[in-house]
């Protein structure tokens, strides 16, 4: 906790009800600029642009994700910071995933999966280095996330980066030009590693990917983005309020132009979580917004409807639904095999595309067994419950709506890892973890909250009215307010 930081003042739950005192303007919030980089990098530089000599993690979000980890590391071995002091269940999700992505580790290396080769070792390498990376960011992010101001500035951040994901999205569906072609030739130095899809054909239309790999991919980060953009539309005193909505009707064009159900699932997943924690005018708003804003889509998007409805229709002659179905007994009879520790992380290489696994949680079923897959289970559903269960907890506005967009965010994630393999995608993959430190950071902030206002309570009580007075009634509007600095 900072001395010299202005405090955030706010009123006790029963007059909790002034939202611009959440959010404080002219406070700069103490994130540092290494972190915004990461985040807002993420998405602007290409994941399959990589420094040759390093192979598949040398891309530019990885390598400063693990400057992340290093930097927090170091500041833990010198004493700088005391790590047990931040818990979270977002932390706890990380911890059992790296359990269950080192003990398939070291099953691989000691040959206990039969499938020990120079290709497997480097698979579970890359997966190895993707979790340490990922880990980087949830420890920094719920370090640094101490106020609200501290969450306002990194999620300006990651909204960046998404706003310049989606306007690439959109020049993509509109003239059919890919500008992360023209940031490619000027990354003097490193080497197309493939693996993206810019534009695909579905139907009558061309679904676009932005600055991700793939259109899905980029539909659940926008659906897994929504929430947030919202909340700082709401709250964020600094800039136009213009601006920040156009960057929220960015976010739904973007799903729109991918023309995917992971998408769609995901919008109405993260509204359906996200809503009810809006303050009530907001919440009134948003039911006549969302009306107006989907008809707008589909007059303004010419067959967006028809292929929409034919791929939520087409049942089995669908093949997107049929190699999905049809992998399952190979999932079962690889699970039998070894259903402890698996093939070793990120050793599922299909020869044939047809029989990869859109889905997560059977991947990592498949590659670490089931002690990874109760890591990978907890690592994409903790933060989105623990971070509801906060938001229920929280009598002040902004970090209310903060923690259900958090909430909303994080159950988009682990819905729609059911219909896509998200962490073999890059910019799903370095995105979430900024959820995950992001709603730490929340948590602790709602203890926080709960803390102070039960010593609130034992102090009114203790006191007693005063000699001769009346009984001090704390539900009028002219109580004495909290001061709480987060």
């Amino acid at each position: 906790m900072r001395a010299n930081r202005k405090a955030l003042t706010f009123t006790p739950p029963l007059e909790a009800s002034h939202a611009e005192l959440s959010v404080q303007p002219g406070i700069k919030g103490h994130v540092s600029l290494l972190l915004k980089f990461a985040a807002f990098g993420v998405f602007f530089f290409p994941s399959n642009m990589i420094v040759k000599p390093l192979g598949a993690i040398g891309t530019i979000p990885l390598m400063v994700a693990l400057l992340l980890l290093a930097l927090w590391l170091c500041s833990v071995l010198f004493g700088l910071q005391n790590p047990l002091k931040t818990r979270h269940p977002g932390r706890l999700g990380v911890g059992l995933l790296w359990l269950g992505t080192c003990a398939s580790y070291v099953a691989l290396y000691s040959g206990f999966s039969g499938n020990t080769s120079v290709a497997s070792q480097a698979a579970a390498d890359r997966w190895l280095i993707l979790v340490l990376a990922s880990a980087g960011i949830v420890l920094v992010t719920a370090e640094a996330v101490r106020t609200l101001n501290d969450a306002m500035s990194l999620v300006r951040a990651i909204l960046a980066g998404a706003f310049f994901c989606c306007l690439v999205a959109a020049i993509q569906f509109l003239f059919r030009v890919n500008p992360m072609l023209w940031i490619q030739e000027a990354m003097v130095g490193f080497t197309d590693n493939g693996g993206n899809t810019a534009f695909q054909v579905r139907g009558l239309m061309m679904r676009v990917a932005g600055s991700t790999f793939h259109s899905i991919e980029l539909a659940v980060v926008c659906s897994m983005l929504l929430p947030l953009s919202i909340w700082r539309s709401l709250y964020d005193p600094i800039g136009r309020k213009w601006l920040h909505w156009t960057g929220t009707a960015l976010l739904v064009f973007a799903i729109a132009s991918t023309v995917s159900r992971s998408g769609v699932l995901g919008l109405f997943m993260g509204m359906l979580v996200f809503v009810p924690f809006l303050p009530r005018i907001a919440r009134r708003w948003a039911l006549v917004a969302a009306p107006m804003a989907m008809a707008a889509l589909f007059l303004g998007i010419p067959g967006l409807v028809g292929t929409l409805t034919s791929s939520f229709t087409a049942g089995d002659s669908d093949p997107s639904l049929t190699t999905r179905t049809n992998n399952y007994p190979r999932v079962a009879e690889m699970f039998g095999e070894l259903p402890f520790l698996g093939l070793g992380p990120g050793n599922y290489q299909p020869a044939n595309a047809l029989n990869i696994l859109d889905n997560q949680y059977l991947n990592s079923l498949v590659t670490m067994g089931l002690v990874g897959f109760i890591g990978t289970l907890a690592y994409l559903t903790f933060p989105g419950i623990s971070s509801l269960i906060a938001a229920r907890a929280s009598r002040i506005p902004a970090l209310r709506a903060l923690a259900g967009a958090l909430a909303g965010g994080g159950i988009v994630a682990a819905g729609c890892s059911l219909t896509f393999d998200s962490m073999s995608f890059p910019v799903f993959a370095l995105t979430y973890p900024f959820i995950v430190g992001l709603a730490g950071g929340t948590w602790i902030m709602i203890r926080r909250e709960l803390d102070l206002r039960e010593s609130t309570v034992v102090d009114d009580g203790d006191s007693g009215p005063p000699p001769g007075g009346p009984a001090a009634n704390t539900s009028t509007p002219n109580a004495k307010a909290i001061t709480w600095t987060p």
